[in-house]
């Protein structure tokens, strides 16, 4: 299969620092750039005859680095399965992902021992708010020492973010099935709000940073829906069958928010 390089113009935009480049040509010759050797070749020659002060910087760099390089123990090399792994979880996230899950059976074991709030199912209740915060953390500034780093590197933006949120579900999502089949409570009942929040907390998370929409959106939550809930030992029609085609509704709006300002990932700001 053949591959297409990219342009002449493009690469000696990008040698002369992108600004003449839209944003989707640069994330795209960036992750191009990663796997074609002959268009890495054509961008260091049109770095070295448009930007010598460039080339100069890194010989410095280099000249300054190679010494030590000569004396650095090698790093061992990473096991077959944690390489693949590392695409979509950050370590930062393995103790949060812990937590989901050991609230997540500690609410089946509540309401299978009948010791939880009359009607209220606890996997229900908590459910759609539990997959929040382990995104939360897979996407935290303060959680991830590499954040500015991750920022940076030419997929990180929606690419990135929807990969760990993938993987967050795919933790959370099984466990939940398996208690909400233990429990009675329909898969839908719980499945379509979780996901609407999820959607939610991505969409606002590209604005304030999705830290801080976790946070909102969890602290909203608990003040509307758990706390009355809690006080009343009633399931609130938020979370009844009759509420479904609304959360399916805000699914799709955050979806479609996703998708509208999915630029707003690259940016250091979502990680917030």
């Amino acid at each position: 299969m053949s591959i297409e390089h990219a342009s002449k113009r493009i690469i000696e935009g990008y040698a002369s620092g992108g600004t003449a480049l839209s944003a989707d040509e640069v994330w795209a010759v960036e992750a191009h750039l990663e796997l074609c050797r002959v268009c890495r070749d054509r961008l260091s020659a049109a770095v070295g005859a448009g930007v010598p002060a460039v080339v100069s910087l890194v010989d410095t760099v280099w000249s300054g680095l190679e010494p030590q390089l000569a004396v650095t123990a090698t790093m061992p090399r990473r096991r077959r399965w944690s390489a693949p792994l590392s695409r979509w979880m950050t370590p930062a996230m393995v103790p949060w992902l812990a937590m989901v899950v050991g609230v997540s059976l500690l609410a089946l074991l509540l309401d299978l021992s009948d010791t939880g709030s009359g009607e209220v199912s606890l996997v229900l209740l908590f459910a759609p708010v539990l997959p929040v915060l382990g995104v939360a953390a897979s996407w935290s500034r303060g959680l991830d020492p590499a954040y500015e780093l991750t920022a940076s590197v030419p997929r990180a933006g929606l690419y990135l973010v929807l990969r760990r949120t993938a993987s967050v579900l795919a933790v959370v999502v099984p466990v939940l099935l398996v208690g909400g089949w233990a429990t009675g409570v329909m898969v839908a009942q719980w499945l379509v709000p979780c996901l609407a929040f999820t959607s939610t907390t991505l969409a606002l998370g590209g604005v304030v940073g999705v830290t801080r929409a976790a946070v909102v959106l969890a602290t909203v939550w608990a003040a509307v829906v758990v706390a009355p809930t809690l006080a009343t030992s009633r399931t609130t029609f938020a979370l009844q069958s009759g509420g479904l085609p609304a959360w399916g509704l805000i699914l799709a709006i955050g979806i479609g928010v996703v998708i509208a300002r999915r630029g707003a990932y690259t940016v250091l700001g979502a990680h917030r």
